[in-house]
């Protein structure tokens, strides 16, 4: 190790004793970072410069009518553009365009066709169109301009898209609006339906009896009806016969008010004759004197007492035949009522008509009145007929001279007066009560039967309609029938779907809220059109922030550059110093390798404080910038120097293919994923991948992490070259010197 610094010392003072010597140094340690500077310096920002780049717009779109409105996308696509300075718009003619991009004057042209606004009208067909953009690219120019003109072309179609959604959606949000207004308005009749439709799901079974059950009516009304019309005939003929009753009726009634005005006058005159011969016995029974010589004429005078008693009695009951007449005719008359009406006292809940509970009061008081006047009538006869018979047993005492007779004639005279007071009630009983009853219920019987003769004609005569009614309400009831049966085999589905409708009334309130849905039509379309011009917004987060994109290739120049400045130290730079043969090859080794080292140093410094300070490169930790940068140089010289120092000529190969294969495969410029199968695969094995992640931490911000992994990496990288070269330079050498010997001789090497 001695000599090995020995050696170094001995580099350095040549290199600050001998100008030339350090001129080309100084030299070395520059020019790698030239290389880098204007590889970064070019690269700094070329997409900021897309405005440079020349892209042809051709529009020749008719425009098109849509609900009697024209509309020119094509035009409106031109005028913004104007506004837009993304890329350098040139507005020509179809043909000029071509032309100049065949030439290159332009990178790519886009054609707005003719019928561009005519398709994408037909957004309100039932077959809309896709409208097409044709995009012409002249990839032969260069290889990131088309890249880039295609960047252009998307965002004219997207700004494009963007436009007509925003339009159509906020026409449709003009819809939705009105919509909501609609539903919201319509809302209350919505629930109702809901309920009803509720209530009918609930009240089916209840509608399937009433079904059930009207159907059983209809059949038993359809048996009433047809019972009903078997009996016309006996209504007919009942009607008829009640036509003939009320008639005979009549007419016996008349006869009967015939009778009573006939023998009215001769009752009242039997009256008063019997009154006047009650007073005349009477008279003559306070009178008598009871002496056989008066005899015959007491039994005269008896029997003409009793011829007019006979009479009298005769009277009473011809009255009492009327009266039972009478009396009969209104019991049968009640007795038709009843019968006609049998539900009378039964319907209404026992509640009469006023006028009928009136009318049948009276009825009964006449026929109590009636039967009082037969129970006097009656009382009358037996009294006349008890005077008889006295009257009768006084003359039977006459012819045999009875010692009785005295006490006979006292009792005649009891009966007698008794009799008198009697008669005297009863006749004016009969003058004021009995006759003008008798004769008002006569009437009133007649009246009843007028108006039951009219009522049995117009029955009568109603018949044929009632008939007729019969027959339609029977036509009506097998119609009703029929649909009630027709209605009763479509139950089952009308049941099924309404419970369905009722299931979906509930599912659709289960998972969405009516109100929400109201409430999310209606929108400002103005706010809604203004969204779907751009939905989403990219709320962009740089985790590491670069700058710009020649910030961005710094590490990648950076380390290429120090790649580069080994190379060429190995190129103009002897790693065997001459007239050494004192020196072992190990010793020869680190000697020259420090100065290789140093080199290096210098060269890393320059370049990356030239990244920093001259092109003003954003680097988050400068230090460990620096720091990575001469880990790395250390490593590439290791590697670079052990390769030509052990190998010669060959290693100097090696080297540069070594370079060849990390530039494509370090994934300095595009991500490795990207990257064919082959560069993956060696990836992991380059020294060039862990240097530039190194520098890319300390640009972007370091995750210590992965510094770790990398330094560990990057440092396993040049301890094998240091051990390859310790170990096996003096061993190697006598077969190198022989092929770098060999190689001079042709004088195509130094």
């Amino acid at each position: 190790m001695k000599n090995g610094l020995h050696l170094y010392k001995t580099d350095m003072k040549n290199i600050i004793t001998n100008w030339v010597a350090a001129i080309l140094i100084g030299g070395l340690m520059i020019l790698p970072s030239l290389y880098a500077w204007m590889n970064i310096e070019a690269s700094w920002d070329p997409y900021g410069q897309t405005d440079q780049i020349k892209v042809g717009v051709v529009n020749n779109d008719i425009g098109a009518s849509v609900r009697e409105e024209d509309i020119h996308v094509g035009d409106e696509l031109v005028e913004t553009l104007k506004d837009n300075d993304s890329m350098d718009w040139q507005f020509v003619d179809e043909e000029k365009a071509m032309d100049k991009l065949e030439y290159g004057d332009y990178f790519a042209v886009i054609v707005v066709p003719e019928d561009f606004s005519e398709k994408l009208a037909t957004v309100i067909s039932d077959q809309p169109e896709k409208a097409e953009v044709a995009y012409y690219v002249n990839e032969k120019i260069n290889a990131i301009a088309p890249k880039i003109t295609d960047k252009g072309a998307t965002v004219i179609v997207e700004e494009i898209s963007s436009n007509f959604i925003s339009t159509v959606n906020g026409v449709i949000f003009d819809m939705f609006n009105q919509i909501g207004m609609e539903l919201e308005n319509a809302l209350p009749d919505i629930i109702q339906f809901e309920d009803y439709i509720f209530t009918i799901e609930e009240k089916l079974p209840e509608i399937k009896n009433i079904l059930d059950e009207s159907l059983a009516d209809a059949e038993n009304a359809e048996e009433m009806v047809s019972d009903a019309n078997s009996l016309i005939p006996r209504v007919e003929e009942a009607t008829s016969q009640g036509l003939s009753t009320v008639n005979e009726t009549l007419d016996f009634i008349y006869e009967a008010e015939g009778r009573l005005d006939e023998i009215a006058p001769r009752v009242n005159e039997d009256l008063d004759t019997i009154q006047q011969a009650v007073q005349d016995t009477n008279a003559f029974l306070e009178s008598v004197d009871i002496s056989s010589q008066n005899l015959p004429d007491i039994h005269q005078q008896i029997d003409n007492w009793n011829e007019q008693i006979d009479s009298s009695i005769a009277s009473i009951e011809s009255i009492e035949e009327i009266l039972r007449q009478v009396q009969n005719q209104q019991e049968s008359n009640q007795d038709e009522e009843t019968t006609d009406n049998p539900d009378e006292n039964g319907s209404e809940d026992n509640q009469e008509p006023e006028g009928d509970t009136e009318e049948e009061a009276n009825q009964q008081n006449n026929q109590e009145q009636i039967e009082d006047a037969l129970n006097q009538l009656a009382s009358m006869k037996a009294a006349l007929q008890e005077l008889q018979e006295q009257l009768n047993q006084a003359n039977e005492m006459i012819k045999e001279n009875n010692e009785a007779l005295e006490e006979m004639i006292a009792n005649l005279k009891d009966t007698a007066q008794f009799t008198n007071e009697r008669l005297d009630a009863f006749i004016s009983e009969y003058q004021e009560t009995i006759e003008p009853r008798v004769k008002e219920e006569i009437q009133h019987t007649k009246s009843s039967l007028e108006s039951a003769k009219s009522i049995l004609m117009e029955i009568q005569n109603t018949i044929p309609e009632a008939q007729e009614l019969l027959n339609r309400t029977a036509t009506n009831l097998v119609d009703g029938e029929e649909m009630l049966e027709s209605v009763l085999a479509e139950y089952p589905y009308i049941h099924t779907k309404i419970n369905e409708l009722a299931d979906k009334i509930r599912s659709v309130e289960g998972e969405t809220d009516l109100e929400e849905i109201i409430e999310l039509l209606q929108n400002d379309p103005d706010a809604e059109r203004s969204f779907f011009e751009e939905p989403v917004m990219l709320n962009q987060n740089k985790l590491f922030p670069i700058d710009n994109y020649g910030t961005g290739m710094t590490p990648f120049y950076t380390v290429l550059a120090i790649w580069v400045g080994g190379l060429l130290l190995i190129s103009l730079l002897a790693t065997d110093p001459h007239h050494v043969e004192s020196y072992t090859g190990r010793q020869i080794y680190f000697g020259r390798l420090f100065t290789f080292i140093t080199i290096g140093f210098f060269q890393t410094i320059i370049v990356t404080l030239g990244d920093m300070y001259l092109l003003d490169v954003e680097v988050k930790e400068p230090i460990w910038f620096i720091l990575f940068g001469l880990l790395s140089s250390i490593v590439f010289i290791l590697i670079v120097y052990t390769l030509v120092s052990v190998f010669g000529d060959i290693g100097k190969a090696l080297a540069i293919v070594f370079l060849v294969l990390q530039i494509a495969g370090a994934g300095g410029t595009y991500p490795v994923d990207l990257l064919p199968e082959f560069f993956q695969a060696i990836n992991p094995y380059l020294p060039f991948t862990y240097a530039i992640n190194l520098m890319r931490e300390a640009v972007g911000g370091i995750v210590w992490s992965k510094v770790q992994h990398d330094v560990l990496v990057l440092s396993a990288f040049g301890l094998v070259a240091l051990i390859i070269g310790a170990l096996f330079k003096a061993r190697l050498n006598k077969y190198t010197h022989r092929l770098m010997k060999k190689s001079r001789e042709t004088g195509l090497f130094h």
